[in-house]
């Protein structure tokens, strides 16, 4: 079970996502996570707060900087659209590093996340919308090649073609302002198709809904737009399993539907060193829930109440 723990810090969020019913919605700034251990891999800390029912969980999600996606897997019995009133709501505020460079920008497709590196020990992190079915955002290795404020956007011939078949004729350029679907900043990847970017419809942030480049919240992109330089690597990759260590404590996050063998693969391939303690229970647990949230499955020998677990590396 998480510890439902809501600091000063989180009471402050709190208090702006109030504001929102008066003045429309207000994000809290992005945290900075710090590793104080550089063999960690596992941030964060998820918390409870109490919903308003004239919010959506949408609402809640975008002040705490968390997709829709995200939201809905962490709250299954939580009504998106009308919350009731101080229900209990999930912020899954903890997760772990992409197995990828702990350099620049990392894009984990399955789970709708970008992972800023300041440095391998300070990381923000940022929900995201990715590519939809048949038009995926492409895994690889790029860099920033440009940064664009106030960008037009020219819709290419193959989008245009789609909204034709819908009964919308798309403007050969789209200029800058509030109809743009780029948002008011874009940082163009060396793929120079795609793009990471604000939107102007930000409720799409957390799913699969663009033709291919990456939406991020207009306030998100904002506060990232001036710290991210021309030729920042970013890495992106498609990783529904992750495993990894916080001290002495393993833990696995699962995202979607993932065979249970193909995990269990994953776990003995990454954790394969000696007076390792695996709970299988629990890492099947884990993959059945599909919250898309750590949770310990296992520790290091000695180090934790582990004696009770059926597997020793």
């Amino acid at each position: 079970m998480v510890v439902a723990v809501l600091t000063s810090a989180r009471a402050a969020r709190w208090c702006g996502l109030l504001a929102m019913l008066i003045g429309g919605i207000v994000a809290a700034q992005a945290e900075v996570y710090r590793l104080a251990d550089p063999n960690d891999s596992v941030i964060g800390t998820p918390f409870y707060v109490r919903a308003d029912s004239r919010q959506t969980l949408l609402d809640i999600g975008r002040h705490h900087g968390v997709g829709v996606d995200e939201m809905q897997q962490a709250n299954p019995n939580v009504d998106l659209w009308v919350p009731p009133q101080d229900a209990q709501v999930l912020i899954p505020a903890q997760r772990v590093l992409p197995d990828a460079p702990r350099s620049g920008l990392v894009l984990n497709l399955a789970e709708k996340r970008l992972y800023f590196f300041h440095s391998p020990q300070e990381i923000e992190t940022f929900a995201v919308g990715i590519g939809r079915e048949g038009w995926e955002t492409p895994v690889g290795r790029y860099r920033i090649i440009e940064r664009i404020k106030n960008p037009t956007w020219t819709p290419p011939a193959s989008i245009r073609r789609e909204y034709a078949k819908r009964g919308v004729t798309l403007p050969a350029v789209v200029p800058a302002g509030p109809e743009n679907p780029l948002g008011n900043h874009a940082l163009r990847l060396s793929n120079p198709s795609y793009l990471i970017h604000g939107t102007n419809k930000p409720w799409g942030v957390g799913m699969p809904v663009s033709s291919g480049c990456t939406r991020m919240f207009p306030e998100d992109i904002e506060h990232i737009f001036d710290q991210v330089a021309v030729g920042t690597t970013v890495t992106i990759v498609d990783q529904p399993y992750k495993v990894g260590w916080l001290g002495d404590q393993l833990y696995l996050e699962v995202h979607g539907n993932n065979e249970a063998q193909v995990i269990e693969d994953l776990i003995r391939q990454r954790i394969a060193l000696e007076g390792v303690v695996i709970d299988w229970e629990a890492a099947r647990k884990v993959q059945s829930a599909q919250e898309g949230l750590p949770r310990r499955i296992g520790g290091r020998q000695g180090s934790t109440q582990w004696h009770h677990l059926d597997m020793i590396f």
